[in-house]
C-alpha cells in the first residue's frame, strides 16, 4: 500500500511538473506576441496602451492553465458566456477573470482530494472514512470557486445598488451644465470612482459602450441585462425614454434620484421593523432566565433554607 502510494504520488507530481512546463512556455510565449504587436504599433505611431502583464506568477499560471481549458473545446459555448456574464457582473472585467475561475476550479478539484488522499492515509482511519473524506474535499474543491464569485457577485451589486443614487446626483448636476449623456456619464465616471468604484466601473463601461455602439438604447439596456438591478435597469429606461421622447434629462433624472432615496429609506425602515422580531430570540435565552433567577432566586433560597430546617 506505501510503495503505491509512493508511485502514485511521483506520476501526480511529474503530471503536475509537466503542466506546469507547458503554461509556462504558453505565459512568454504570449508576452512575446504583445511584445511584437506593441513594437509595430510605436513604429505605426499608434497610441499604445501598456498592458500590465507583471502580475503574480501563480495567478498567471492559473489564468493560463483556465484560458487553455477554455479554448480546447471542452467546456461548451453557451457554458463560457454564462461564466462570463456572471463573472461580469461580480465585477471580473479583466480578460483574466474566466481563466482564473476555471484554472482555479481545475486546481482546487485535483489538489484538495490529492492533499486530503496524503493526510488520510497517514492516519489509522477506516476505508469509509477516507472515502468520505475524499469525497468532501473533491466537493469542496468543486463547488468553492462558485461560492466565492456568488458571493463576490452579491457583494458587488450591493455596492452598485449603494452608491447608484450619489451618482444620478452628479449626472443631474453636469446635465444642468450643459453636458450631454455621453460626456456626463464619462464624467460621473471619473469623479465618483474615489466614493463608489463600482458604480464608476459600471459607468465606465456603459460610457465606453456608448462611444462604439450607433445604438444608444442597447448600449443603456445593456447595463441593466448586465447587473441585474432593478435600480439601474430603471435608470437605463429613464434615459431611453429621454432620449426616445426628448424630455429634459435633469429633470428625468432628478426625479429618479428621489425615488432611489426614498426606496432606500423604506428598506432601511423594514429592517429597523425586523429588529423586535429579530432581538425575541437571544432576550428569551440570554436575558430572560437571567431576570427570572434575580426575581426567583431569593425566594428559592428562602424555601431551601426552610425545608432544610
Amino acid at each position: 500500500m506505501t510503495q503505491t502510494m509512493l508511485v502514485a504520488v511521483f506520476a501526480l507530481i511529474a503530471a503536475l511538473l509537466a503542466a506546469l512546463g507547458v503554461v509556462l512556455w504558453q505565459i512568454t510565449r504570449q508576452e512575446r506576441l504583445l511584445s511584437r504587436i506593441r513594437m509595430v504599433q510605436l513604429s505605426g505611431g499608434l497610441a499604445v496602451e501598456r498592458v500590465d502583464t507583471s502580475g503574480p506568477l501563480p495567478l498567471r499560471i492559473i489564468a493560463a492553465i483556465g484560458n487553455t481549458i477554455a479554448r480546447s473545446g471542452l467546456l461548451s459555448t453557451g457554458t463560457l458566456t454564462e461564466l462570463e456574464t456572471t463573472l461580469t457582473s461580480a465585477g471580473f472585467r479583466r480578460g483574466s477573470g474566466l481563466g482564473l475561475f476555471v484554472g482555479s476550479k481545475l486546481l482546487l478539484l485535483t489538489a484538495l482530494p490529492s492533499l486530503a488522499f496524503l493526510i488520510l492515509n497517514l492516519l489509522t482511519l477506516s476505508s469509509g472514512t477516507r472515502y468520505l473524506g475524499l469525497g468532501i474535499a473533491a466537493v469542496a474543491g468543486l463547488l468553492g470557486p462558485d461560492f466565492i464569485v456568488r458571493s463576490l457577485r452579491k457583494r458587488y451589486l450591493k455596492a452598485v445598488d449603494r452608491g447608484l443614487p450619489d451618482a444620478l446626483d452628479l449626472l443631474v448636476i453636469c446635465s444642468e451644465a450643459g453636458l450631454g449623456l455621453e460626456p456626463a456619464i464619462a464624467r460621473v465616471a471619473v469623479e465618483i470612482r474615489h466614493a463608489h468604484a463600482a458604480v464608476a466601473d459600471e459607468l465606465q463601461l456603459t460610457g465606453n459602450e456608448l462611444r462604439i455602439s450607433s445604438d444608444a438604447r442597447a448600449a443603456l439596456l445593456q447595463a441593466g441585462k448586465r447587473t441585474g438591478l432593478e435600480s439601474v435597469k430603471r435608470l437605463a429606461t429613464t434615459l431611453v425614454q429621454t432620449i426616445q421622447y426628448g424630455t429634459p434629462l435633469s429633470q428625468a433624472l432628478r426625479t429618479l434620484a428621489a425615488e432611489m432615496r426614498q426606496d432606500m429609506l423604506t428598506r432601511f425602515e423594514a429592517r429597523a421593523a425586523r429588529l423586535p422580531v429579530l432581538l425575541t430570540v437571544p432576550m428569551i435565552v440570554f436575558i430572560l432566565p437571567c431576570v427570572f433567577l434575580v426575581v426567583g432566586g431569593p425566594a428559592m433560597l428562602q424555601v431551601m433554607k426552610v425545608m432544610h430546617n
